[in-house]
């Protein structure tokens, strides 16, 4: 199986921006997409279906043209759950999960924090939320894939300019802490598994031609479970993917 998981920053913006003839000739069996900022009647479902995929999935947010996300796939999955049950997190479609067969998929998009101490608390308590609620859903699914934007750079080789960033945003201490517990706890960075000492970001800001100078940060992951590591084949930053300011993320298991 090939998962794309990808932060498109507005799905109709990267359907503009060649999303679809960019996905004709690939390979994925399965398109988690984050902050999709629609709702399905605004985008064209039908484009999709006609590359092959149907639509499994899709979370929108309450607030028009903020956050949700979406998963397509070319099989349909055996069962489909929107939400994480906790009110404050679902207004703002943040999490799908997805089963097909034994595997499950839950597709997520994590608060950022860049707006402020508000946002920066929320997002502290997703986290441990989320982690009370996968941890529990692992009990059931073992094996579980949990794919989307974490907004959180974890090691210094994540990021392109650790010393200056150390105090913001996605790259505090106490983010970076929970993500090790995240990663020591039950899951594997397929990126890194696959490739050790591999240097590829996947988010780049707009400004001061970031992307250009690839001036990035590695925010969005493939976390696998142990119990699937081995079958972990490829894990990669689609770098040549130019729809947004993000690239995705390419996860292919045996």
């Amino acid at each position: 199986m090939q998962i794309l998981s990808y932060n498109v920053n507005g799905l109709r913006a990267a359907i503009k921006n060649g999303l679809l003839d960019w996905l004709k000739d690939k390979p994925f069996d399965v398109l988690c997409f984050q902050e999709v900022k629609a709702t399905p009647d605004q985008v064209d479902v039908l484009a999709f279906h006609f590359l092959g995929y149907k639509l499994v999935g899709w979370f929108a947010a309450e607030k028009k043209g903020y956050s949700g996300i979406a998963i397509f796939a070319k099989n349909p999955a055996d069962f489909v759950e929107t939400g994480c049950g906790i009110a404050q997190y679902d207004r703002e479609g943040r999490v799908i999960r997805a089963d097909f067969g034994d595997l499950t998929i839950v597709n997520a998009y994590f608060p950022s924090g860049t707006s402020g101490d508000e946002r920066q608390g929320v997002k502290m308590q997703f986290l441990a939320d989320f982690e009370i609620w996968i941890e529990n859903l692992r009990q059931q699914r073992p094996h579980l894939v949990v794919v989307g934007d974490y907004n959180i750079a974890h090691q210094e080789v994540d990021i392109h300019d650790p010393v200056r960033n150390k105090n913001t945003t996605g790259f505090l201490p106490q983010e970076r802490a929970w993500l090790t517990r995240w990663f020591e706890g039950g899951f594997t960075d397929a990126f890194r598994y696959a490739n050790p000492n591999l240097v590829e970001y996947s988010w780049w800001s707009y400004r001061a031609g970031a992307r250009a100078n690839n001036k990035g940060w590695r925010i969005d992951y493939q976390s696998v479970s142990v119990e699937l590591k081995d079958r972990i084949v490829a894990c990669r930053q689609l770098t040549d993917a130019v729809h947004a300011d993000h690239c995705p993320v390419w996860l292919e298991l045996k």
